[in-house]
């Protein structure tokens, strides 16, 4: 009873049963004993964010966003959901602040942030979202963080290209990996937080180095000064406080790249234990929807109701949306509004007129353009990757 009651401080949003032995799986070993804290120290624990933001950790820092605060295009950086694996740097000197550019490179460089935006500068709108996003709704259950919806957001980011850097330090031929770290520093015993990026990546000329997110100057939560940004792949390879990127010919050979961040290989039976060699390291995202408008458990007046969200699929332009209204039984296209952004949402509208006074379960199914579809039942995994099932919102219509 004490993690039901501590965690209802923290959380609007009550945990089912199997969210709860998540949780307990997770808290067996003391180790994130820290975000079981209430509401105001949460807030106190990351400076700048909005208070309704949902504390899924507070040491290190997880906030996730609620639906209700995902209805635009572009996600305001105070509402942007936060993931650390650890904590967030003490007080940056930005004066002193160098990147580091190494390895297997000819000119090993260290810039400050002043010669950095000396050269040419390029943005690009990317909808980032942790793997993780969904895991709460996995069963068997898995431990981790138990995010439901909103650990993704939409954000314009402006920075130096990856290639310009890895050009003017004189990265080798033949080298097939950048490593990648930033100022954050493990807790106890835990490995060094530190990601890789396959040299076609790393080349391509939307991946950058960003120093200003939305037009603004990064937030600290979210890697001031600096930020990699990996368009279209999950959000661990954006790595926060960015200082050092290493050119490299061989894997780096930590634990967030041999044993973090795999999936695998082959479809596995729900809860059953995987073999290492049946793993490989997650990159891209998978075809997602997010129903925004009406919000879970709403009440409407008969009439017109008007179906909205929006629909990703990392570095693939959605097709289609469709949606139901009726828990599935049937389908029909919603539209999509705007024009496509690569590597952002897409929003989708969709009205239908409720004439009578019933309750409503409505779905949206969305499709990529490689033909990826959302599935009834996501691929189960340990880790609790990549959940994509179509969204689903119950609202009441009553008079």
């Amino acid at each position: 009873m004490a993690i039901i009651t501590v965690m209802a401080l923290i959380d609007p949003h009550p945990l089912s049963r199997r969210e709860l032995m998540a949780l307990a799986a997770q808290l067996g070993t003391g180790a994130a004993a820290g975000a079981l804290w209430p509401t105001d120290l949460a807030a106190q624990a990351l400076p700048g964010k909005d208070a309704r933001l949902v504390a899924r950790s507070v040491r290190p820092p997880d906030f996730e966003t609620p639906v209700a605060l995902l209805d635009s295009f572009l996600t305001p950086n105070d509402v942007f959901y936060v993931r650390c694996h650890m904590p967030v740097p003490a007080q940056l000197d930005l004066a002193a602040w160098k990147l580091a550019v190494g390895g297997e490179v000819g000119s090993p460089l260290a810039l400050s942030i002043a010669e950095l935006k000396q050269m040419p500068s390029a943005s690009v709108t990317v909808t980032l979202e942790c793997a993780g996003n969904g895991r709460a709704f996995f069963d068997p259950p898995v431990a981790g963080i138990q995010w439901r919806k909103g650990a993704v957001g939409t954000a314009k980011w402006t920075g130096v290209r990856l290639a310009d850097l890895l050009k003017r330090a004189g990265a080798r031929p033949g080298m097939t990996y950048v490593h990648a770290s930033g100022a954050d520093r493990p807790l106890g015993t835990q490995p060094p937080f530190v990601r890789q990026v396959p040299m076609a990546k790393a080349l391509d000329p939307d991946t950058l180095v960003a120093y200003a997110m939305n037009d603004q100057p990064i937030p600290s939560a979210h890697g001031f000064p600096l930020r990699l940004v990996v368009p279209g792949w999950e959000g661990a390879y954006a790595i926060k406080w960015l200082n050092t990127l290493t050119v490299a010919a061989k894997e780096q050979d930590g634990f967030w790249v041999q044993t973090g961040y795999r999936y695998p290989t082959k479809r596995v039976a729900p809860g059953a234990a995987v073999d290492a060699k049946d793993m490989a390291p997650l990159t891209g995202l998978v075809v997602k929807s997010l129903i925004t408008r009406p919000l879970d458990g709403a009440v409407v007046p008969p009439g017109p109701v008007t179906v909205a969200g929006f629909a990703w699929a990392g570095d693939r332009d959605i097709s289609k949306v469709d949606v139901s209204v009726d828990a599935g039984a049937t389908w029909q296209p919603a539209k999509l509004v705007g024009q496509p952004v690569k590597y952002a949402w897409r929003r989708f509208e969709f009205t239908f007129t409720a004439t009578t006074e019933d309750t409503h379960t409505i779905l949206s199914r969305a499709a990529d353009s490689r033909g990826g579809v959302q599935p009834v039942v996501p691929a189960w995994n340990p880790s609790g990757y990549l959940w994509n099932a179509p969204d689903q919102v119950r609202i009441e219509v009553k008079a």
